[in-house]
């Protein structure tokens, strides 16, 4: 692995475990795929200044020329990540050391396998930081001046943990002001426990996010009635990140369409599930 160096820009904390930072690397901007990855490092001052290594999806997206971005959840248990440790307490200016941008799990599928142009609906569904690749779709796809239908589904625990609401939300609203033929974005959130406090004045969608996909008592579910049809392996491309569970719990809807996965792609190549799990 080749390392780099880079420089923390900005930081922002949005609560006491979830982070949004940017880095700058030192020589200029690599090219780079929306939804791909690379790998942070820090040495690690109570471990001999050992040289630690995790990997982070991307947040921002490959047209902006100017810095990486992330956003990152402190988890503590059952001991705390010690590269993320090192991120929360990071201030602007403080050196950073990054890999190459690799993965293509979850890089946008342009071509079916004959060939011709992907024009499927996208959908992408995450749960907590798992959002991070999405949010570089978004942007890239909008900057580019994808027509494509695009909706970005994403699940959190309490209202403070939607992390870019503001601006999916934007995106969302310049959708419907410019019409869907030019710009074809929509965001919805779900909230999972939506009895806490801190949720009180949430009025959309409850549940893990894969409920969005759960037939109601007319058949259709959530997502289908937003995009006001059937979803089918021919409409529809699902790409979805988070945590296993969230990638299980969305195949448990989309398995019995008949919807499989790039891991398992049938003998032509085809597919209509690309995910990427964090644990």
């Amino acid at each position: 692995m080749v390392d780099h160096k880079g420089k923390i820009t900005y930081t922002q904390l949005l609560k006491e475990d979830l982070l949004i930072f940017r880095f700058v690397p030192d020589n200029g901007m690599p090219d780079y795929e929306a939804g791909q990855f690379l790998t942070l490092g820090f040495h690690i001052p109570g471990e001999d200044f050992k040289l630690v290594r995790r990997a982070y999806s991307i947040a921002s997206h490959p047209e902006n020329r100017n810095y990486f971005e992330f956003v990152v959840r402190w988890v503590r248990s059952p001991l705390p990540g010690r590269v993320t440790t090192m991120l929360l307490y990071a201030s602007e200016g403080d050196k950073i050391i990054w890999g190459d941008c690799v993965g293509n799990a979850l890089t946008i599928n342009d071509r079916l396998p004959d060939g011709s142009k992907d024009e499927r609906r996208i959908v992408c569904v995450s749960g907590g930081t798992g959002l991070a690749p999405f949010v570089s779709f978004a942007n890239h796809l909008h900057d580019i001046g994808d027509k494509r239908e695009i909706v970005c589904l994403h699940g959190a625990s309490y209202v403070d943990e939607l992390s870019y609401k503001s601006l999916l939300t934007k995106l969302d609203t310049e959708s419907i002001d410019r019409g869907r033929d030019k710009w074809n974005f929509t965001y919805r959130a779900s909230i999972s426990r939506p009895k806490e406090w801190i949720n009180r004045s949430w009025n959309g969608q409850t549940g893990r996010v894969e409920q969005f996909l759960k037939p109601g008592p007319d058949g259709l579910s959530p997502l289908e009635k937003l995009v006001e049809e059937k979803i089918t392996r021919d409409n529809t491309i699902f790409y979805i990140c988070g945590w296993q569970g969230t990638i299980d719990g969305t195949m448990d809807f989309m398995k019995p369409k008949g919807f499989v996965t790039m891991p398992d792609k049938r003998e032509d190549g085809s597919f209509e599930v690309k995910f990427e799990s964090y644990g």
